[in-house]
Parts: structure tokens; sequence; C-alpha cells
């Protein structure tokens, strides 16, 4: 399974196009543990869990129960659904629905049996929300690989939602799915490809979306791109506010190996820096540009990641080294999950509220619980609704980072 479907995956891309700019062993809590949406100071946590985990990763739907993440958790975006032909469509069959599962690898240590009516994935989530009757799930579409499909989706927005929301809704995996989430890279704007919808597509999509969807959630991801003129600038992401419950701010991925002689900087610094190699290029300037536009605080969700961004051939410990490629990560070069980087190449200094580190001739930045923490703060000082992450499987098997962004 392609890591190509990563909404933060882009590094054989310009730096334009990345990222925001681009999107265990604990005890099963009992059935009548408290509704996980009351147990956040910053609000809601909504982390993604990805279908293509079940293959290279070897992370299932029971790792978020083991790891204690599930209780921690207010929400779950399924990641992803393709975006095709005009509409909503399943993106792996056999991950999603058909994929059975042992009594080990069950949440509920029940094993699937060969003529259930839903197995795979789909199934292990509502096991999970029978667990923690307050955890919500929401199927997001589009991300890096599959947000060319918008363009024509757009054409015919009415269209669109009747198909996301039959979809989202088939009775074959009834009480799976609590809403949408739109994973648009990017309206108007260009990511794996470039639309050329115009500025009014976003909102419109959104506003059926709304009234197809009624009371059922409806997010976004959107992009992080602080600067003037950029990809916030591109589409009406203000007037399209009205229509979701919360934007997932994609604030990480900012700088990373894809401009392979570095300057190296942190993917997702919290402020500005000396020496940004491209200004507008961090989270609180995002933010500030979408609640100057209008977008309300509480709708806004600061974005995390769960992993780090690298590069290799680097003599300097400070952020501004030159270097000569891609740090060799697991999956793929220049990115490596926080639970790998956490002992291979721990933290030796932090820069704009994350961290960097400085091993061999390898340099990394990726958030650690500390500066968790500190993001964790920024969001409760400027009102935010919350924070978003990605993703599940870059955490510790014990949950080190959720555990930071919920308490």
């Amino acid at each position: 399974m392609s890591r190509f479907r990563r909404k933060s995956f882009s590094a054989l891309l310009t730096v334009a196009a990345a990222a925001g700019l681009v999107a265990g062993a604990a005890a099963a809590p009992a059935a009548t543990a408290a509704p996980a949406a009351t147990q956040a100071s910053v609000g809601k946590v909504v982390g993604y869990f990805t279908e293509w985990g079940v293959y290279d990763r070897n992370y299932h739907v029971k790792n978020i129960e083991t790891s204690g993440s599930a209780s921690k958790l207010t929400h779950i975006n399924y990641a992803f659904g393709n975006v095709t032909n005009g509409g909503c469509a399943i993106g792996d069959a056999y991950a999603d629905y058909q994929k059975t599962y042992d009594a080990a690898g069950s949440v509920d240590g029940v094993a699937d049996t060969w003529d259930q009516p839903l197995a795979g994935s789909f199934n292990q989530l509502k096991k999970l929300k029978a667990k923690h009757p307050g955890l919500k799930v929401i199927w997001s579409f589009g991300g890096w690989t599959w947000s060319g499909g918008f363009g024509q989706a757009a054409q015919n927005p009415a269209a669109f939602a009747d198909s996301c929301y039959n979809l989202v809704n088939d009775p074959r995996w009834a009480g799976v799915f609590d809403g949408i989430d739109i994973d648009w890279e990017y309206p108007n704007a260009c990511g794996l490809s470039c639309d050329t919808s115009g500025a009014a597509a976003y909102k419109n999509l959104m506003g059926a979306l709304r009234a197809k969807f009624g009371s059922q959630l409806v997010t976004s991801a959107i992009t992080a791109d602080g600067t003037d003129g950029g990809k916030i600038d591109a589409a009406d992401y203000a007037g399209a506010a009205q229509y979701v419950d919360w934007y997932n701010v994609m604030t990480y991925d900012y700088f990373g190996a894809w401009a392979a002689q570095g300057p190296t900087a942190p993917h997702s610094p919290l402020t500005n820096f000396s020496g940004i190699p491209t200004p507008g290029f961090y989270s609180d300037a995002a933010i500030q540009k979408l609640k100057g536009k209008g977008v309300p605080s509480n709708k806004l969700l600061l974005g995390i990641g769960f992993y780090g961004r690298g590069w290799t051939g680097v003599t300097q410990d400070a952020p501004g080294g030159t270097a000569t490629g891609p740090a060799p990560g697991k999956y793929e070069q220049g990115i490596e999950d926080y639970k790998v980087l956490k002992t291979s190449c721990p933290s030796t200094g932090t820069v704009a509220g994350t961290a960097y580190a400085k091993c061999g001739s390898n340099w990394w930045s990726y958030d650690t619980p500390s500066t968790i923490g500190g993001k964790v703060g920024y969001a409760k000082q400027q009102g935010l609704g919350g924070a978003m992450f990605w993703e599940l499987s870059g955490d510790t098997t014990d949950g080190e980072l959720i555990t930071a962004v919920a308490k």
C-alpha cells in the first residue's frame, strides 16, 4: 500500500506544495466510561487513523485501545476515502470492511467469522465506539493523493454531497460514522495537481455537504499557508466556515528535505523565528490569518505531527544548516515516526515552539510531549476548538504524544 496517500507526503514535490500547504498494553475502559469528549481540557482531540496502516505498519484499530489513546480521543478521522467521478468512493475495500480479525487482533477479543456482514477496520471501529460511547468517527475523503477529483465534484456540489452521504451512511456499516471530513488539497490552488475551480468552489461544496448531512458532522482539513496571496487567500474559507463544525488546520510540513540541500528548518514551527526560510510558514501566521478573515477561533483546530522530517549531511546543530539530502526513514526518506526518533535521535534543542535533533550527520525536527504541551497552551490561549494530529501510528505504544495533547 503506497504511503503517498498520507496527507503530508510531498517529499518529491516543491516546497510550495508541501504540507499544511500541500494534509500497546493498557486495560480496556469499561463501556460505562465517561464520554471522551468531556476528558480533554484543550477541547477536541482529533486523530487520524490511516486505512493503509494495517499493512506496512501493522497498526490496527485495536492499537488505539491498547495504547490508551481511545479514552483520550474525542474524534477519529478515518483516512481516506477516494474522490472520483464527481463523488465519494471506497478507498480500500479489503482494509475498510473485508479483512477479518482473530480474537487476539479484535478490539473486544471476539474473532470475526467468515460469514459476518461487516469486517475490516469499519467493524473494529464499531467495536471501539461500543467501548467508548462518547467517541465519534468521521470519514475523511481526499488527501494528498486523491484530491484531484474535487475539481469535478465542485462542478455539481449537490450530486457530490448525495454521493458522499449515501456512502458514509451505507446500511452495511450503519453506526460507524458520525459525519464527513473533506481534505481537499487545495481548492483553487496547487497540490499534487492544480485546481482551477475558482475561489467560490470550496464554499459551494461545503454548503452542499451541510445541506445534505444535516446535523451530522461536517469538517475539513485545510491549508496552513500563512503567506500573503497564498493558499488561504485562494479559497473562501471564511465563507465556508458557517457550514463546517471545525477546520483541521494542517500546521505541519512547512519545511522538509524536498529542499535537499536545506536549509534545515523545523517542519512544524508554532511561531516565527530568525532565519525562517519562507516568511509566513508557521502555525501562528496561519491561525491569525484565518481569524483575521472572520473564521471563528473555536472552529479552528491546531494541527500537530506525530512524526519528524529530516536531512542528512548536516554539520550544524542549530537550524539553518546545509544538507546533502533527506535523512533515511523506514517508509520514505526524510520522514520518520516520533516513536522511532525519540530514541534514535533524541531532541538536542528547541526553536519556535518545536524540537529539533542532531545525531551524527542527520538533523530532524519533530514535536515532543513538552513542545506539544506548549502548543496546547497556545491553542487554549487563542480560544481554538482543540487540536488535530497526523497520525495515530506515529505515537509510542503507550500513547506518549496523545497524552500530552489531551491533558
